[in-house]
């Protein structure tokens, strides 16, 4: 999602590192020699081998990984939401391939008035829930450790 509200995807019949690399590619091509800083949850196909080797070639892109469990710092996550609601949800697809149609004309419309999301919490806010986050993990952990 970037700063105007607009939203770059890419939607594919398989998640894995290979797909993940192709679109960072291409979101990060139009700001060629611009510093790129780029929200992203834990998922094992934003840090493979070939993700790395990429990264060391392309210093100006940035990873910024959320917390474990806080998905709600990442707006994407809150754009995932919407789309689930108003594209996909009560949805019959009757392939792979259709279900993808749906996602990409749903991104297109969307873009059409997009608007950026709006934080209404202050960074003090957002930073002490992020720390009753850790604390709860961390609690959870030990407690199923014992």
């Amino acid at each position: 999602m970037w700063a105007t509200g607009q939203v770059l995807g890419e939607a594919t019949p398989t998640r894995d590192g290979v797909n993940f690399l192709a679109f960072l590619k291409k979101a990060v091509k139009p700001h060629a020699g611009k510093e790129v800083h780029v929200v992203l949850d834990n998922l094992s196909t934003h840090t493979t081998p070939e993700v790395e080797a990429w990264l060391e070639e392309n210093r100006h892109v940035k990873f910024h990984f959320t917390p474990v469990g806080s998905s709600w710092i990442n707006q994407i996550e809150t754009w995932f939401g919407i789309l689930t609601r108003q594209a996909i949800r009560r949805g019959t697809f009757t392939s792979v391939n259709v279900l993808i149609r749906q996602i990409k004309d749903y991104i297109d419309t969307w873009n059409v008035d997009a608007k950026p999301f709006t934080w209404t919490a202050t960074s003090e806010e957002i930073l002490a829930k992020v720390r009753l986050v850790q604390t709860n993990i961390k609690k959870l952990v030990d407690n199923n450790a014992k």
